[in-house]
């Protein structure tokens, strides 16, 4: 029985082998392929039959066996003599070439594609026939060779036996690993994309193409395939492939194109899109792969099984097939970050190889541990099913199995200090996902953190592991972005489109409209489909509008189409459709934008838009678990959804503080700082990121555009024209002939050049710029800017004309409406223009510039004209000799300006006899408390303390601080009705930019310091914990509910206990992310005067704050000098105060 079972088990080996063996013969695995074009009978020649001629020479001089043309190393290669087609005698001259794979003979040696292509795999037997022949012996032909002589007849030979020996072993090896290591008997794994019959121009049959791998390999029909016989095979990493017409395509390389016509236009996309991923694959690396595959387990999906997955998530742990790579990319790099085996070099360290040679099987022993058989993910499961298993796996943690001390957080953390010491990345993996916090504090102060405890003990794999999780988003902590998913109401629409061959990367060239095909398209239920035609059945692709990443609305004219789209899927390929009919167009764009925003986002969709999609981001500056938000671009405007808000908010681009990218392995991301608050937006290696941030980039501002194109500021003027305004204000009012004299032209161009680029990012400094080149930079800039500040020459016209008007009082009046005929920001720029000159020529007893010199310099320069028309000059000189008039300018304010401008020269003079250099910037701030015309403007620079900044604002009040008196600085924001006293050594000027519109500045007495300071005094344990009235504010409208918790206030974070017994907080947050504000808004109720609020930048949304209650003063006291000592290590007064001197 046991020898009758044991030979049982080697028949089935040898079955299976042996069909691993026929499969391997042609390199792919080949199911039985029925086709009408497959001849009916084999062919039994004896000779071989050239039956196609490719002939392609080298322009110049190349080695055949060069990298660059081969994947495989030539083993010989020379001159052989061959039979002919026809079985004659004669013999004919044939270039001959032997790698590990295949035996190709060329028409001479600067040939590049084969005559015929034989594979190693089936030739039978290489015999000796006769005086200097030999025969190459496949299984249903036989080659005929004679060489020069015997001795080289015999290297042949002798070369060709052990390379097929050699090919046979080393299959055999790895058909045995594969066949009794898995335990499975499959017939070896497909490396074919796409194989067919397809016409190419020139001959007069079909060939079969079949597209493996990174090469394409053409045959005379599909028995040649099936028998290893081929005509030649194209290397792809030189190959673009372009639709030319309805059915056919065009393959170029650098030596030839070749010319296809498929059987539809269906065939040709199908055909297209295999090629351009067969370009993808050539232009990649196996090493990284190959060593990865080393491991068996991970020679397969890890989710589905599927063979040779080339993608990972290197934080993960696990190897990914494409259709599984494409869900985790939409998961977001706070979930799962996707990198390629092959294109991703740079990525895989070797650090991070090893940590992946763990393997599959191995990390699927955490992820999928409690994962049903019925569950389980197939390399046939539509993308639907991939998406919720995914999800479930990694978002949800549905299946993972769940480490003893689940739901300890200090325990979970004491775990993880001690196994990072160890090399058990396996089991860190498991308390990471489980809840371990990654940058905790492990309670040594020279190595407070896991990555730096790992480093101490050397363990190099777990740094890599802890490093790629620094800030992934744990499972089961996504819930709330299900809202954010949800489509608005069904949408229903119908009609023919016109349809590229969907790509890889952002479509950049223009589509002719042969490279259309016309294609019935179906919005139906969050389902958009498309058919050959109206009556078709069946469909010929598809995708829900979930997996939708982007849709982007095209220029008129881009492509052959008049009017065209594109939809940006999250496997990475991007659809394009288009038509003439703009009306058709608009009404796909609108039927498409409402499936595929949320009903809470519809907004965002109702407005002339360029592109409307879905990003993760983050908000202050912590990257910590990114949120999903909706966002949508058109021209300068953002209009975004974010998450957990009840309404879209509307950002002007031109008008942000900080437009910047970051480069993180290739994958970026877009910081935007707006009214104090900075967004960073994920790239995630979307292939529409790019296109977003262009998109961003010209919104938020072009030097080389009109006016309402350029960055600006609150008061719409140019951010150019302001700084360039502002720097002559404060060092060159009492300057000289200003505007007069000439600078240095190099510097002058180097500057505009720098502003036009990105005038936020320049920073005008006395020491680096000289007074008449920034003068000069802004002549040029409104000589040179589109349309000018009268928007066109025929809109200047009536100004010119204006001067023909004797009576002064109607001249005024009819500047007055033609100042309100201009264009917003032409107006606010005119206006700014026209302040700053009636300053300079209020000091023209020194710099020798009246309103006369000012106009003949400013006419020509802001009409635009060359000088000849005296016109100009009269129209600047009547602005500012009525600017008040003119401009309605409140003459109290304007008074006060001219003080400020006063006190600027007097504080540039006093500095400059001092020795040091000028301030930079002119900050707001009232005394005591803020009243209409109360502001005091003090010049400061990037350095100024806030102590610094109290001093200066006393000195100018000339109030003598008494002993006892503590003033501060205090950030009151009047909408919130709360304030926050600055510490002394807190910088000013970068939290005066980032003042919001209900914010702002005051220095005034601190009531409560001198309590705190003796409250600190007495302590031993800075620490505090108690009962406390709590509140979490959510949404816009209603009064808040306090309630009871314990507060935990120690160490380094701000704990909050549901109840005195929980061992969990519910709420918990870095003391040193923490700002603490006296007071709480009225509309909450708070039940006693004595609150706080706390705003955590480590919390969901940097808006969302605490409010914390107090039952009396002391208490609140004892509360905010625990987090001020806490937050700076007890130094919360000076010493020695410049108060006191």
């Amino acid at each position: 029985m046991n020898q009758l079972f044991v030979s049982d088990v080697m028949a089935d080996q040898e079955d299976s082998l042996r069909a691993m063996q026929n499969c391997f013969r042609s390199q792919f695995s080949v199911e039985e392929v029925e086709c009408e074009d497959i001849e009916a009978s084999r062919r039994t020649s004896s000779v071989d039959e050239d039956s196609i001629d490719l002939a392609c020479t080298l322009s110049r001089s190349y080695d055949l066996g060069d990298s660059d043309l081969h994947h495989t190393p030539v083993i010989k290669m020379g001159w052989l003599d061959k039979t002919p087609p026809q079985g004659s005698l004669i013999f004919q001259k044939r270039w001959v070439m032997l790698d590990a794979q295949y035996l190709r003979y060329f028409q001479n040696e600067k040939e590049v594609y084969s005559k015929r292509i034989i594979d190693i795999l089936s030739v039978t037997e290489v015999l000796n026939v006769g005086e200097q022949k030999f025969e190459v012996v496949t299984r249903n032909r036989t080659f005929l060779f004679r060489a020069e002589n015997n001795t080289v007849r015999e290297e042949w030979v002798s070369v060709l036996k052990e390379t097929i020996q050699q090919r046979r072993s080393s299959m055999e090896m790895s058909l045995m690993n594969f066949s009794f290591t898995s335990g499975q008997h499959d017939s070896g794994v497909s490396l074919i994309s796409k194989q067919g019959y397809l016409e190419m121009n020139g001959l007069r049959s079909k060939v079969y193409v079949v597209i493996c791998a990174d090469r394409v390999f053409l045959y005379g029909n599909a028995e040649e395939h099936s028998q290893g016989v081929g005509i030649t095979y194209i290397e792809m990493n030189l190959g673009t492939v372009k639709s030319t017409d309805k059915r056919s395509f065009n393959l170029t390389t650098f030596y030839r194109t070749f010319s296809f016509l498929a059987e539809s236009a269906q065939q040709r996309d199908q055909w297209v899109e295999a090629l351009q991923d067969c370009v993808s694959r050539s232009l990649s690396s196996d090493v990284v792969a190959q060593k990865i595959w080393s491991v068996e387990a991970n020679q397969r999906c890890a989710d589905c099984g599927a063979p040779h997955p080339d993608w990972a998530s290197v934080n993960l742990c696990v190897v990914l097939c494409k259709c599984c790579a494409g869900v985790h990319r939409g998961l977001g790099q706070s979930v799962s970050k996707v990198r390629s085996l092959r294109m991703d070099e740079k990525v895989w360290t070797d650090n991070l190889i090893q940590v992946f040679l763990l393997g599959n099987n191995m990390v699927n022993l955490f992820w999928a541990a409690n994962m049903p058989p019925s569950e389980a993910l197939h390399p046939s499961s539509d993308s639907e099913k991939r998406q919720r298993f995914v999800s479930a796996k990694y978002c949800q943690g549905k299946y993972r199995r769940y480490h003893a001390l689940f739901g300890q957080q200090e325990a979970l953390n004491k775990a993880l200090c001690s196994t990072v010491q160890t090399d058990d990345v396996l089991e860190t993996l498991s308390l990471v996902f489980c809840g371990a916090d990654v940058n905790c504090y492990t309670g040594d102060p020279e190595r407070p953190s896991p990555v730096s405890m790992a480093q101490h003990y050397g363990q190099i794999l777990q740094v890599e592991f802890l490093t790629h999780n620094h800030n992934t988003e744990l499972p089961g902590s996504r819930a709330g972005d299900r809202t954010l998913l949800e489509a608005a109401l069904p949408v229903s629409h119908t009609g023919y489109l016109f349809k590229t061959a969907s790509s890889i990367r952002p479509v950049t060239e223009g589509k002719a409209k042969g490279d259309f095909s016309r294609r019935w398209c179906s919005l139906n239920q969050g389902n958009f489909s498309y058919y050959e035609s109206e009556k078709s059945s069946s469909q010929s692709g598809g995708m829900k509008m979930s997996d939708v990443l982007c849709l982007l609305v095209n220029p008129p004219g881009k492509h052959g189409y008049a009017h065209s789209f594109e939809l940006y899927h999250d496997s990475g390929r991007v659809y394009l459709f288009g038509e003439d009919s703009s009306d058709k167009v608009k009404g796909w764009i609108k039927a498409i934008a409402k499936a595929l925003v949320p009903s809470a986002a519809e907004d965002l969709v109702c407005w002339p838009f360029e592109r409307v999609g879905r990003f993760r981001y983050t908000e202050g500056q912590s990257h910590h678990s990114p949120l999903l938000g909706w966002f949508s671009l058109g021209g300068s405007r953002l209009l975004l959804l974010l998450h957990g808000a009840d309404r879209v908010e509307n950002i002007d681009l031109r008008k942000i503080k900080e437009l910047s990218m970051e480069q993180e392995a290739g994958a970026g991301a877009v910081v935007l700082v707006d009214g104090g608050r900075s967004l960073r937006v994920e790239g995630d290696r979307r292939p529409d990121f790019q296109g977003w941030l262009s998109g961003l980039q010209q919104g938020s501002g072009r030097g080389d555009g009109p006016l309402d194109k350029q960055q600006l500021t609150d008061r719409d003027v140019p951010v150019i024209v302001d700084r360039c305004m502002s720097f002559i204000t404060q060092h060159g009012l009492k300057s000289e002939g200003i505007y007069r004299r000439c600078g240095v032209n190099s510097k002058i161009a180097a500057l505009l050049f720098f502003l036009r680029h990105d005038p936020r990012k320049v920073r005008l400094s006395e020491g680096e710029r000289q007074v008449d080149d920034v003068a000069n930079v802004l002549k040029r800039f409104l000589r040179e800017v589109g349309e000018g500040v009268f928007n066109g020459h025929q809109a200047s016209l009536p100004w010119l004309h204006t001067t023909t008007i004797s009576e002064m009082s109607e001249r005024v009046s009819q500047y007055q409406a033609l100042l309100h005929s201009l264009p917003r920001v032409n107006r606010a720029t005119l206006g700014a223009v026209i302040n700053h000159l009636y300053c300079v020529q209020c000091f023209a007893d020194e710099n020798q510039m009246n309103m006369h010199n000012l106009a003949i310099v400013f006419g020509p320069t802001l009409f635009q004209m060359d000088g000849t028309d005296n016109s100009a000059g009269q129209v600047v000189e009547d602005l500012i000799q009525n600017y008040q008039d003119i401009f309605n300018v409140d003459a109290e304010q304007f008074q006060r300006q001219l003080d400020m401008i006063s006190h600027v020269i007097k504080a540039q003079k006093e500095h400059t006899e001092e020795g040091s250099p000028s301030p930079l910037t002119i900050c707001g701030v009232y005394l005591e408390r803020k009243e209409e015309g109360s502001e005091l403007l003090v010049q400061i620079s990037q350095e100024v303390s806030a102590e610094e900044l109290v001093c200066k604002v006393l000195r100018r009040r000339n109030i003598h601080p008494q002993q006892g008196d503590y003033w501060s600085c205090f950030l009151v924001d009047s909408n919130q009705e709360i304030e926050r006293p600055l510490h002394y050594q807190e910088q000013v000027l970068t939290i005066y930019f980032s003042l919001g519109k209900d914010c702002h500045l005051v220095v005034k007495k601190n009531c409560y310091m001198e309590a705190i300071l003796t409250n600190i005094a007495g302590r031993v344990d800075v620490s505090r914990n108690g009962l406390i009235k709590f509140c979490e504010e959510k949404g816009q409208r209603g009064k808040g509910t306090f309630s009871r918790r314990l507060c935990v206030l120690s160490g380094l974070s701000l704990r909050l206990y549901k109840e005195v017994k929980s061992s969990q907080p519910e709420r918990e947050c870095s003391v040193h992310a923490l700002k603490v504000y006296c007071g709480i808004k009225r509309k909450l109720q708070p039940p006693s005067c004595w609150g706080m609020t706390v705003v955590c930048e480590k919390a969901v949304r940097v808006i969302q704050k605490w409010y914390l209650c107090c039952e009396s003063k002391n208490e609140l006291i004892e509360w905010l000098a625990t987090f001020m000592s806490l937050q700076h290590d007890g130094d919360l007064w000076p010493a020695a105060s410049r108060l006191d001197s």
